[in-house]
């Protein structure tokens, strides 16, 4: 009798991890897409945009109303995470990533074939931001559903360790768009801004096929299944959260801060290292040097907050992205080619990894597993809807003045000291059982 019991809790014990796996990959997916179409916008709009879709005129103006394209999305993520959200909690984590990862990717593939303001005028820049918002809406709640998703699937005491993929699959879709736009910021300028541009927005497809065909294939986390059976589920997810969760909520925002860094650092930090005569297709392998080690780093550091805890190593990867962010625009400003990848490297892998890793679990974690999609969504978003900005703010204080980047580096401490705020506020989570998250404290 005993070893019919061992032979089936290994057998169920194999199926849950089998079921976390697949989570996992399906979060890695997606963020890859996510942040693939994402950071090709970002780099378009250092390098592309304002020159093609925006009046000819002064170079600067034209760089702030690109950046305030790349913005403009970051308004539209709130929204989605509220709509995707209550979709999230209402009708199942697995249907709403679908909607999500459809949606972004035919924004992007439609970026793509968009007329430039030559041939369309002002419609170039309106349909830009149109797609530009599509998105932001399906932005807003990717990561916080992929996070809820995977967290509810993963096995007692690695919550962070499988959550964190989602994050080492952004770190993916950045590398997967650097090396999509080698190739295009090495043609001549003419071929660029005519075509070149076009081609990593069109191989989002790729991208977008695989992940849909994972994504389809998942199931619904059974601690949601439950609720579901039982007529638990909320119809007000988004209200009812507000009422139960209220501080969560905005211990989730002002984490949510720790964002900034890696926003400054893949769009107004390629600005800027251009516009002080370092190539641009030098800085894009600083990117994929910094984000092919985090792929690996993350879910390490993950693994490290399943041991000690979400709030110590959260807290030491914000603080040392603070800090390092001067050393970090300091070497940018001085050309020097060798001290700029290792300084990016170290943040991006190291101290940013350290807290970018643990947040998919630990906002999670906040939220009752009835509105835990729109609690983490809502309040991730309205957390970085700042870092959109940042760049659009940081250009405008920086200028023309090239050795002027103090300001955009004291923008990534103060939000670094925010979410620093938020994280000693926020509950330790990490040997919390799955069915008492987000109750209240006995």
């Amino acid at each position: 009798m005993t070893n019919l019991a061992t032979t089936a809790e290994i057998a169920e014990a194999q199926r849950k991890l089998k079921r976390a796996k697949k989570a996992a990959l399906a979060a890695f997916l997606g963020g890859a897409l996510e942040y693939y179409d994402f950071f090709i916008y970002a780099t378009a709009a250092s390098l592309i945009f304002s020159k093609i879709f925006f009046p000819s005129g002064e170079a600067t103006v034209a760089l702030l109303a690109s950046f305030a394209t790349f913005g403009v999305a970051y308004v539209a993520r709130p929204f989605g995470a509220v709509f995707f959200g209550h979709l999230g909690d209402k009708i199942g984590r697995k249907a709403t990533l679908v909607l999500t990862l459809v949606l972004m990717g035919a924004a992007t593939f439609l970026i793509g074939v968009l007329p430039d303001f030559n041939t369309a005028g002002y419609w170039a820049p309106a349909l830009l931001v149109l797609l530009r918002l599509m998105q932001g809406l399906s932005a807003g709640a990717e990561t916080a559903g992929a996070s809820a998703l995977t967290t509810e699937e993963a096995p007692a005491g690695r919550r962070g360790f499988f959550a964190s993929f989602a994050m080492s699959g952004i770190s993916f879709g950045i590398v997967l768009a650097s090396l999509a736009f080698l190739p295009v910021a090495a043609m001549n300028e003419a071929d660029r801004l005519a075509w070149g541009w076009r081609i990593p927005f069109w191989l989002s497809v790729i991208v977008l096929f695989v992940a849909y065909m994972v994504r389809r294939s998942l199931e619904e986390p059974e601690v949601f299944e439950e609720k579901h059976d039982h007529g638990e589920l909320v119809k007000l997810p988004f209200a009812k959260m507000f009422k139960t969760h209220p501080a969560h909520f905005f211990q989730v925002a002002l984490m949510s801060f720790e964002t900034v860094t890696n926003t400054f650092m893949q769009s107004f930090g390629l600005a800027y290292a251009v516009s002080v005569g370092v190539p641009a297709s030098t800085m894009l392998w600083v990117s994929i040097l910094g984000n092919v080690i985090a792929i690996a780093t993350q879910p390490l550091m993950a693994a490290l907050s399943d041991k000690f805890g979400r709030r110590p190593v959260f807290i030491a990867g914000v603080l040392g992205s603070g800090a390092m962010i001067f050393v970090y625009f300091s070497v940018i400003s001085t050309g020097n080619i060798p001290m700029i990848f290792l300084a990016s490297t170290l943040i991006t892998a190291g101290t940013y990894a350290m807290s970018n890793a643990i947040y998919p679990a630990w906002f999670s974690e906040l939220f009752n597993v009835k509105v835990r999609y729109s609690g983490m969504a809502i309040g991730l978003q309205v957390g970085i809807l700042c870092a959109g900005f940042t760049p659009l703010l940081g250009t405008a204080l920086v200028g023309a003045a090239k050795a002027n980047w103090g300001p955009a580096a004291w923008i990534v401490a103060a939000s670094s000291l925010l979410a620093v705020a938020g994280a000693l506020w926020a509950r330790e989570t990490h040997k919390t059982p799955l069915r008492e998250l987000g109750n209240p404290v006995r």
